[in-house]
């Protein structure tokens, strides 16, 4: 297996400048394909794949994930426009050799819908967000729940339930995100409850995966694939909350709670060394802050002193000192690269590597500037206005890190000890001429998948989830994650993500903690690539699903069901026939 594409490609410059592989939004609204060609166009450079079926529009697209290090020139992709058409589409697939690949919002890093140089000649990728959009709220049901096809965004799911005053309380921060593709890779925010703050019915500190009363998906019925509906109660459900792209979620149902108004301050006048102090320490603190909000998280520059905080309190009125928002994504100056951060990431991409003081430097300046020029330190709004804060047009990197579970009470001691050991090494790295890492570490916090959450008749939490607790350790209620941010094709990064990946497993790995991955983050780092470790692939992620857990509710079981929903493998790729064969 490799993840290297050595076909001709677009550059990067050109692949932004064509808009290819995009969405536009027409005047109507709706999304619309951009540089498509279609289906028997002389323009096409694929082989047309036969007899493809009725009524489902069929083009040439290309493709790119979020870091754009997974890009294709064009692949086969088609607009679904119901269920049904899914389903004809997936039979079509198995009768004629192909495999079925959900397409949502191209959010993410990892190959688990495309591989870099696998072949694509019989690949469909089905756009969700074309046709399979719709969201229906019922804010009369027990619980209140909102219904929505697999390319809904969490922008307007939330839209939707704020109109019925209702809300969820733990979001991830691009609101773009399709909410299938959140599903698959187990999303999540930034939240978990301020000291003697209690869960309000029908919200989740843990994953959006935990919200799910019930899901539709294509599988196979015994003699041809069908749409089968899942409630939280069907054993068979609780692989699929988190399925990493093994199977096709058509329609899913989540619970939701009360909306609330929030309020976000920031602070930039921390060092990291207070911020990231021990447990029990003195001053402004990472752990002072969860223990009087509950909600934050920081970021932190390369090479500087003093990371930005963020921190979410619920404020039913506004404080005075705050200034009232009505929309989502307000730091404009972090969603729109300016054009000092441009500048100094193409000598980094030139080769450069060694201008990373002062791109981190530079990135902090810019930060500390817009906030106070944009009034955004201290802001208050509903809850989704204020989660809701990465947008397309914001500094794409990649990443390596994933998820610490621990016990609250150890949420500062684990955070010091990687900030202490990250500091270290990129020092380390500084004194030897060399500059690995140049993006910011990221570091949040929420709850985990609780089964007392969920309002409905329910099976357990999603089986293969991140955030999924540990029954032999009950104490652990928390999941840190610990990300650390990079520029595409700087030398050496992937190896620093592989020592720091094995740092973490073997550091977080005993009665205090343990290490999972960030499903849709790096993980598996190879010395040169990102997903090709392979005693991590095939042995160290499937053993992190079977400790502490029950055998009929581990990575075993979970790979059980998908093969048997999805026994021709339709639903799969090089990578995932790896990671679940």
């Amino acid at each position: 297996m490799t993840l290297r594409d050595s076909s001709p490609r677009l550059s990067r410059r050109g692949f932004l400048a064509a808009g290819a592989g995009a969405l536009a939004v027409s005047a109507l609204g709706g999304w619309t394909p951009v540089h498509a060609v279609p289906s028997g166009s002389a323009a096409s450079t694929l082989p047309t794949p036969p007899v493809f079926p009725d009524g489902i529009d069929l083009y040439q697209q290309a493709y790119q994930n979020w870091s754009k290090e997974i890009m294709l020139d064009a692949i086969w992709t088609c607009a679904p426009r119901t269920p049904d058409d899914v389903v004809r589409l997936v039979n079509w697939a198995h009768e004629n050799g192909y495999t079925i690949r959900p397409r949502g919002a191209m959010h993410g890093w990892t190959p688990l819908t495309i591989v870099n140089g696998a072949p694509v000649d019989r690949v469909i990728l089905a756009d969700t967000m074309l046709h399979l959009d719709w969201v229906q709220v019922n804010p009369g049901g027990s619980p209140a729940t909102v219904t929505a096809g697999p390319g809904a965004t969490l922008d307007v799911i939330t839209t939707a339930l704020q109109d019925h005053g209702l809300g969820l309380a733990n979001l991830p921060a691009p609101g773009v995100l399709s909410i299938a593709g959140a599903l698959a890779v187990n999303a999540h925010g930034a939240a978990l409850p301020a000291n003697g703050e209690s869960t309000l019915p029908g919200h989740t500190f843990g994953s959006l995966s935990n919200l799910v009363t019930e899901l539709t998906a294509v599988v196979w019925d015994g003699s041809a694939y069908a749409l089968r509906t899942f409630t939280r109660a069907d054993p068979e459900i609780t692989p699929l909350l988190t399925h990493l792209g093994r199977t096709f979620i058509t329609s899913v149902t989540l619970q939701a709670g009360p909306n609330y108004r929030m309020r976000c301050q920031s602070f930039t006048d921390i060092t990291w060394q207070e911020l990231f102090s021990p447990a029990g320490s003195p001053g402004r603190t990472f752990e002072s802050f969860v223990d009087s909000a509950g909600r934050a998280e920081a970021i932190w520059y390369p090479f500087t002193e003093r990371p930005w905080m963020k921190v979410w309190s619920l404020a039913p009125e506004k404080p005075a000192t705050s200034r009232e928002v009505t929309g989502p994504y307000n730091y404009p100056f972090s969603d729109n690269v300016p054009e000092p951060i441009t500048d100094l990431l193409g000598h980094i991409t030139a080769g450069n590597t060694s201008i990373a003081p002062a791109f981190g430097q530079t990135y902090y300046g810019v930060t500390v500037a817009g906030l106070a020029a944009t009034g955004s330190s201290d802001i208050w709004g509903w809850s989704k206005d204020l989660q809701f804060y990465i947008k397309a047009t914001t500094l794409r990197l990649t990443e390596g890190g994933g998820a610490v579970l621990t016990n609250r009470a150890n949420i500062a001691n684990v955070i010091h000890d990687f900030a202490h050991w990250f500091s270290e090494r990129i020092e380390h790295y500084r004194s030897l001429g060399q500059f690995p890492l140049n993006g910011p570490v990221e570091i949040r916090c929420c709850g985990l998948d609780r089964p007392e959450d969920v309002l409905v008749p329910s099976a357990g939490p999603p089986t293969i989830a991140s955030t999924r607790p540990r029954p032999d350790h009950p104490e652990w209620d928390t999941a840190i994650w610990l990300n650390v941010l990079g520029v595409p094709g700087t030398p050496g990064m992937f190896a620093f993500y592989r020592e720091m990946e094995q740092w973490m497993r073997q550091r977080y790995n005993g009665s205090d903690s343990t290490f999972r991955p960030e499903w849709s983050k790096g993980w598996a780092f190879g010395p040169d690539l990102p997903y090709t470790d392979e005693q991590t692939l095939t042995q160290g992620l499937p053993d992190t699903y079977r400790e502490g857990v029950p055998s009929d509710e581990n990575w075993d079981s979970a790979r059980a069901v998908y093969n048997r929903l999805d026994p021709h493998r339709v639903f799969s790729n090089t990578f995932i026939d790896t990671l679940l064969p």
